[in-house]
């Protein structure tokens, strides 16, 4: 047993891990691999407590399936993968979409049934089983990150419609010059053309104080929210200081500037509206009803290259800065829902935890946040800490646009309760560049500005968890196992770049989804999946993660999104009558974790870190609150086995130990599953829980891992 006078000795946990001889080498030694776990008992890298660190993400989905996916009986089987916090996702900001976390509410314009909607907060109004998402008939970007079906109304060959900025980026709401946060629209031609003219039909509120801009630079995806100023050029006669609106044709230059993007700057608005409701909002920010850019030459007829129509699959795509919220009774999104907070609150998914859930900001009003706090709390339903919006940056928000509406929401939400904690910003991803990626460009320095908007106005301490989403790997036609062993690099060199632009430790952090891929495909359902999820949350917590949400709690199906390959990030398969058919690998995985790596409960568990020489072998080491050491062990390379040897090596005097028995083996591997090699349809045709062995100790004790495999050893050392 451990006792207090052991924690004053240093100790180094060896692992030696020897590649297993194959049966056409005869008798040729292993070559030794080693796992050096160093400790100060005391003093671990980390310490967590499995149930507030493991938990899942809900998230929306198509119409009808969420009554079937959360069925009982779908739940309890659920609850047996030893997740415990749930993370509430927001499908509607990644749709462009208004939220009405509650159907029932008032508008801002009730007679029409339009405006700027406020869900109830009445807890007598019945229970909330289901939200909506609604369309935006002001959207300005072609694209979203979720279904991906909606089109700009900039472009769309309809000027009764446009596109109009979101209000409370206005002076009005922001108390700063509207030269602070300028509003942009960007179009993307493609491919390079020759532009000297542009046609701009404004509506109401019109720019006054514009640019009219074009990029130097060809890449083929541009990361519109890190666009520096200096990454733009104005057109020699694209400046225009006093705006009239209406139906403008700019002659931008006397040669013809060849290029691939072409951007509008709004500075300074005209707060003006052609409606007649007295709603302040309508008049702040620009609005545009349609672009149209090309060559006009001498004879004043542009010759248009930008496509207009009414779908994002034949428009020219553009980009906007922000959208206004504005929208209707009659734009409710038919295809996509939510789990409503009661159906949640009230089902045992919880656990009786902090939930931790969203407000919606980005298309949204503070109004609508402040009441869904309020019926949550009045509902009596535990609360920890509040994501304001989600993924900011997929929706090319600049940092500073961003940090304007945390203020005001932050704001809002601390007179309803100064206790709340507030975060974010869920960003989409931290994505990875070996060659390219710093503290000075890419996510990190979206954060340093997001972090330096924030202590320039005296709101940094509105700021109380940094929250992301890591799916590390978008490329799922890949071989997987380059994947694999360059996965823990990535992380740790992101969250690096991120302390180094201004990130503090001093603060949790939060992967509020995870995942192997934002896209279907084959290594979700297979071994990889597992492996790679159990890697993210090791390598999370010795980086001194304090949270994880696992994406995929909810039995679903095998989606098909990419030619070479079908998959999902799912730990249980649906079948066509709504119920569990396979227990998918990454269940597994995640019950080793939860359930026999670390001690079920709420103990303290204190992590080591662990080094290996070896990319394809990882481990992870906990000294539990029962006094048992586990250790979890991930054999990355597909093809060869090996061969592990564990000593305990005291430092402070010289001597060594081992596990003393009985010890508990529990391994996960190909002999347990096998995933068929249909490629559109892929079904598990072997599907066995891990096995489990229980081993007396012998000198030494070697241990065989098996390739691709998991493996959690567990067991008491005498020093």
């Amino acid at each position: 047993m451990w006792t207090r006078s052991t924690l004053k000795f240093w100790c180094l946990l060896f692992v030696a891990v020897a590649i297993s001889i194959s049966s056409l080498a005869s008798s040729a030694q292993s070559e030794l691999t080693k796992i050096t776990v160093w400790c100060k008992l005391g003093h671990p890298v980390n310490r967590f407590v499995p149930t507030h660190a493991f938990g899942a993400a809900l998230d929306g989905h198509e119409k009808g399936e969420i009554k079937k996916m959360l069925s009982p009986g779908n739940i309890k089987e659920m609850l047996t993968a030893g997740l415990k916090p749930l993370s509430y996702r927001l499908r509607t900001e990644l749709a462009v979409e208004a939220w009405h976390w509650n159907a029932k509410g008032t508008w801002s314009d009730p007679v029409n049934k339009q405006g700027y909607w406020t869900s109830s907060s009445n807890v007598t109004g019945g229970s909330i089983s289901l939200s909506y998402g609604y369309r935006l008939p002001r959207r300005g970007s072609t694209t979203d990150q979720a279904n991906d079906d909606g089109y700009s109304r900039l472009d769309d060959g309809n000027v009764e419609t446009f596109w109009k900025s979101n209000p409370y980026l206005d002076q009005h709401f922001t108390g700063e010059q509207n030269s602070k946060h300028p509003q942009w629209v960007m179009i993307d031609l493609e491919t390079e053309k020759l532009i000297d003219t542009i046609r701009v039909r404004w509506a109401t509120p019109f720019a006054r104080m514009y640019e009219v801009q074009y990029a130097p630079f060809t890449t083929t995806a541009v990361d519109i929210s890190q666009a520096l100023p200096g990454d733009w050029q104005t057109f020699p006669r694209g400046a225009i200081q006093n705006g009239g609106g209406g139906d403008v044709l700019l002659r931008l230059s006397d040669q013809p500037v060849k290029t691939r993007f072409i951007r509008i700057l709004m500075k300074e608005s005209s707060f003006t509206s052609d409606r007649r409701q007295v709603d302040v909002r309508d008049r702040l920010g620009y609005a545009i009803r349609e672009i149209y850019a090309g060559l006009s030459g001498n004879n004043r007829t542009l010759q248009d290259v930008v496509r207009h129509a009414s779908n994002n699959q034949d428009q020219t795509a553009i980009y906007v800065s922000s959208t206004d919220p504005w929208h209707r009774a009659r734009d409710q999104d038919e295809r996509i829902e939510q789990a409503g907070f009661d159906r949640v609150f009230h089902s045992d998914l919880t656990n009786g935890l902090p939930v931790l859930i969203p407000v919606a900001v980005l298309y949204d009003t503070p109004e609508n946040a402040v009441a869904e706090i309020r019926y949550l709390k009045t509902r009596g339903y535990s609360l920890e800490r509040i994501e304001l919006g989600e993924e900011p940056d997929g929706q090319f928000v600049t940092p500073e646009d961003y940090g304007a509406l945390y203020i005001q929401f932050a704001r809002a939400l601390h007179e309803l309760d100064p206790k709340l904690k507030l975060g974010g910003p869920s960003f989409q991803d931290i994505e990875y560049d070996e060659d390219a990626a710093s503290a000075n460009n890419g996510k990190p320095a979206w954060l340093g500005r997001f972090l330096t908007y924030l202590k320039q106005h005296g709101r940094l301490e509105d700021y109380t968890f940094f929250s992301f989403e890591w799916y590390p790997f978008d490329d799922v036609c890949q071989p997987t196992a380059p994947q694999l062993a360059l996965a823990n690099k990535m992380l740790a060199t992101l969250l690096g770049h991120m302390q180094a632009s201004g990130l503090s430790r001093n603060i949790p952090w939060i992967i509020s989804e995870y995942g192997y891929s934002a896209f279907g495909g084959r290594a979700e359902m297979d071994l990889e999946g597992a492996l790679l999820n159990a890697d993210i949350v090791g390598t999370f917590l010795n980086l001194g993660g304090e949270q994880a949400f696992l994406y995929g709690y909810e039995p679903n199906e095998v989606i098909h999104e990419v030619p070479c390959s079908s998959g999902n990030n799912m730990l249980f398969q649906l079948n066509e009558q709504g119920a569990i058919s396979y227990r998918m690998p990454t269940y597994y995985g995640a019950r080793l974790t939860t359930q026999e790596w670390v001690q079920p409960g709420d103990g303290v568990h204190e992590l080591y870190a662990a080094t290996t020489d070896e990319t394809s072998v990882t481990a992870y080491a906990v000294r539990r609150p029962d006094g048992l050491w586990a250790l979890m062990i991930l054999n990355k390379d597909p093809n060869r086995p090996r061969a592990v040897a564990v000593k305990f090596y005291n430092e402070a005097n010289g001597s060594e130990s081992e596990f003393e028995g009985p010890i508990d083996l529990y391994q996960y591997s190909r002999k347990q599953y096998e995933l068929s090699t249909d490629r559109l349809e892929p079904y598990p045709v072997r599907d066995q829980p891990p096995e489990h062995q229980t081993l007396t100790t012998s000198s030494p004790l070697v241990i065989q891992l098996p390739a691709y495999s998991l493996t959690v050893l567990r067991g008491r050392v005498q020093f």
